[in-house]
């Protein structure tokens, strides 16, 4: 069994954003028209009119502030409120490899390694751009690794249930090092017409290189000192889409076959949930909660993040316990714990213990221990 360490990790970040009072104009503004032009059926008490949403509202109530995209016209479009990103023929890159290869060049540049070093890559992300071939054998061949890929979706745990595998695939001397990309266009599968919601996720992609530790010569090296996982039922969280939906046209264009939440239920069942696993997992290692300097956690709302360190150190965190990338990237799903990582661990010295976790969908929880070298 090999030592495994985390010996690079990289971040593709969009070249657009959108702020809070950006998206709220465009939401208000299709809120008229569509109260406009059913003004008859709202006078006689058919239809309920729709309300506006608040800038100030969305930071309170999320910590968001911006999100990154990448496709900023279509999304505020009134009259579209969806990116618009144009088919490719097949034999251009996807757009998901495209992202996909910019952050693992990042993270091979860091880990001083060139794709010659790899033999695996795994693609694990919350929304695939088709069933098959894989992205991740599409991004090798664009990277040009001998080995094999594949894609695997655990929704916004994505990263830390890909992390493990990669773990696996080493420690058993499968892989001298596996590449786990994580390329998320979130704002493909939200519904911005949803009050509740359309605020929420941004768009990004990250990756980390996972390698033999008597291999690695990085100067930014973690350890991987252990990995736990946990997975329960949930309809909490949902996203209907698939390729049956076609064999029922009743159900084609219906509000569930994107992004839907039930978000104060996610909250009260998934933050005791995630102390919980996580100080688990530290006790199992015969860490104490008290020691750990850093939590970089699943970035999806603010006072989740707050509560779930607050019951695991008994008081508040400080930014730098517990570092914060969702006021300007929103949810990433799986990349937010990642790019909570690759932003926030250069101060770290030697030894130092770190926690990556993420929470999600499922309902699935992932909790990866670090140690910096």
């Amino acid at each position: 069994m090999h030592s495994v360490v985390i010996s690079g990790t990289g971040l593709f970040t969009p070249a657009q954003s959108i702020t809070n009072d950006e998206l709220v104009e465009s939401f208000n503004t299709w809120v008229h028209q569509h109260n406009a032009a059913n003004a008859d059926a709202i006078a006689r008490g058919e239809l309920e009119p729709l309300g506006e949403s608040n800038a100030a509202f969305i930071e309170k109530a999320s910590g968001i502030k911006s999100r990154f995209v990448m496709d900023k016209a279509g999304i505020l479009d009134p009259q579209r409120m969806v990116p618009r990103l144009p088919e490719r023929s097949n034999d251009e890159p996807s757009i998901l490899c495209e992202m996909a290869v910019a952050a693992a060049r990042q993270a091979l540049e860091r880990a001083g390694r060139t794709p010659a070093d790899v033999d695996a890559v795994i693609v694990a992300c919350s929304n695939l751009q088709r069933p098959y071939p894989a992205v991740a054998i599409e991004v090798q061949q664009a990277l040009g690794i001998q080995g094999f890929g594949f894609d695997m979706n655990v929704a916004c745990s994505s990263a830390t249930f890909g992390i493990q595998a990669a773990c696996n695939a080493v420690q058993l001397g499968q892989a001298r090092s596996v590449l786990v990309v994580d390329p998320e266009i979130c704002t493909g599968h939200l519904n911005f017409r949803d009050r509740d919601s359309h605020f929420i996720f941004g768009d990004a992609a990250t990756a980390v290189l996972v390698e033999r530790a008597d291999l690695a010569t990085s100067p930014y090296q973690f350890e991987v000192l252990s990995t736990k996982l946990l997975t329960q039922f949930s309809n909490n969280i949902r996203n209907n889409f698939g390729f049956l939906n076609r064999a029922a046209e009743e159900g084609v264009g219906g509000d569930d076959k994107l992004f839907v939440q039930e978000g104060r239920k996610v909250f009260r069942e998934v933050c005791p949930m995630v102390a919980e696993l996580i100080g688990k997992h530290l006790e199992e290692n015969d860490i104490e909660v008290s020691k750990v300097s850093r939590f970089w956690l699943h970035q999806a709302n603010l006072s989740m993040n707050h509560l779930i360190v607050k019951k695991l150190l008994g008081r508040d965190a400080t930014p730098e316990e517990a570092p914060v990338i969702l006021d300007t990237y929103a949810n990433t799903s799986s990349a937010g714990s990642v790019i909570a990582l690759h932003k926030y661990q250069d101060d770290l010295p030697s030894g130092a213990l770190g926690v990556l976790s993420s929470f999600g969908a499922g309902y699935s929880i992932g909790s990866v221990i670090l140690r910096k070298r």
